[in-house]
């Protein structure tokens, strides 16, 4: 299947000549993304395929000066943003394209959608920001763990001992309580994920489960995508 872009994407560019598959997993902090990712490559390198891992803030162009923006809470939602767009349109046209080019694999440790969610629960326009992201090619596949935000929450205490500013919202709430905050916030945000499942037409995947069963499931689900393609010289 010849890829296709959401819209006008890149001028001038030959989408016949993509050959590789591009597979996204979506969802939020304590989801098991990062796992699934690691979990998936492990599986695909054992049976041949090349594969390259793309991400949130991993641009070369602008990861580190997103990253130290971030420190500061007076970051607006609209500068955010733009920032995350850079951050996605480096990558796009130095990582994910050149790699569909030569056959690889990519694996998308989340792409558009989290950044479009972010910016709607941040009240920015929804239009305004999906046309931002016109540029973008459509994935193969894509994934969305769904995870209770409660269980989120007692994940990510167990990984890092504490909530993260932005993950919880505290640029919109401002509450003096993270951890409503953050329940509050992540259940937003789902509701806004399963909105644009409608328009983006992704998969939903009980995270709440083990990691080794939702990798069975993404294994299930991913193996017919791939074989679509021969391995990588």
């Amino acid at each position: 299947m010849i890829k296709q872009f959401y819209g006008k994407g890149i001028p001038h560019l030959d989408a016949t000549r993509l050959k590789g598959k591009l597979i996204v997993i979506e969802g939020s902090d304590g989801s098991g993304r990062s796992t699934q990712i690691s979990m998936l490559r492990n599986w695909l390198e054992q049976q041949g395929y090349a594969t390259v891992e793309i991400g949130i803030k991993r641009s070369r162009l602008v990861a580190v000066e997103l990253e130290i923006a971030r420190q500061s809470t007076t970051l607006s939602p609209m500068t955010m943003t733009l920032y995350y767009a850079c951050d996605f349109a480096d990558q796009l046209e130095h990582v994910i394209i050149p790699s569909l080019r030569a056959n690889f694999i990519v694996l998308a440790d989340r792409y558009i959608y989290t950044l479009i969610a972010r910016a709607i629960t941040r009240h920015l326009n929804k239009q305004w920001i999906s046309r931002i992201f016109d540029i973008a090619l459509i994935p193969d596949a894509v994934f969305y763990l769904s995870v209770e935000p409660e269980v989120l929450a007692e994940r990510t205490f167990r990984k890092n001992d504490t909530l993260n500013y932005w993950e919880s919202g505290m640029d919109v709430r401002r509450e003096v309580d993270m951890y409503r905050s953050f329940i509050t916030y992540q259940r937003k945000l789902q509701r806004v994920f399963k909105d644009l499942q409608l328009d983006y037409e992704f998969v939903m995947i009980d995270g709440n489960r083990t990691p080794q069963i939702v990798h069975e499931e993404l294994v299930n689900r991913i193996q017919p995508i791939i074989e679509q393609s021969a391995p990588a010289e």
